[in-house]
């Protein structure tokens, strides 16, 4: 068994959240939030930030860490078990490009009604749910708005 670990983020900007749409060579399909694989000498933060920069093209900032998801897949005669670190970020507008050489090929901010139902996995989900609900109490507490926007 491989051990991997990942960071990503649940990116709101006025309200809605980013998301990927993925598609692997018509194998794979579906819309994703960003994340990706800790580099040498990075903290989890900070594979965070640089994550959802190259995947999405926003420049985000961490506001919170979230929570973390664990899932398996089979990958070239192994099962790879994939920790991923999860923050709740703020984006600085809603701008984002996606990242095309990781067949992401659409990107956008959602209300987070769509956001839920357009996520693929139920792990990410759950994350989003944890991520908006820290985000109401945070503009209930009059704190969301404290940093840059």
């Amino acid at each position: 068994m491989i051990h991997a670990v990942s960071c990503g983020g649940v990116v709101i900007f006025r309200g809605k959240i980013l998301l990927l749409y993925k598609s692997y060579k018509n194998k794979y399909e579906g819309w994703v939030l960003p994340k990706g694989t800790v580099e040498k000498g990075e903290t989890f933060g900070e594979t965070a930030i640089r994550e959802v920069r190259e995947e999405t093209g926003a420049d985000a900032e961490i506001v919170k860490y979230i929570d973390e998801s664990q899932y398996s897949f089979s990958a070239s005669r192994d099962v790879v078990k994939k920790t991923v670190h999860w923050y709740l970020m703020k984006a600085g507008s809603y701008y984002s490009k996606p990242q095309r050489e990781e067949y992401f090929v659409d990107s956008g901010y959602y209300k987070y009604h769509e956001a839920y139902h357009l996520l693929k996995f139920s792990n990410e989900k759950q994350i989003l749910e944890k991520a908006y609900n820290e985000y109401q109490a945070l503009r209930r507490d009059h704190l969301w708005d404290q940093k840059k926007e």
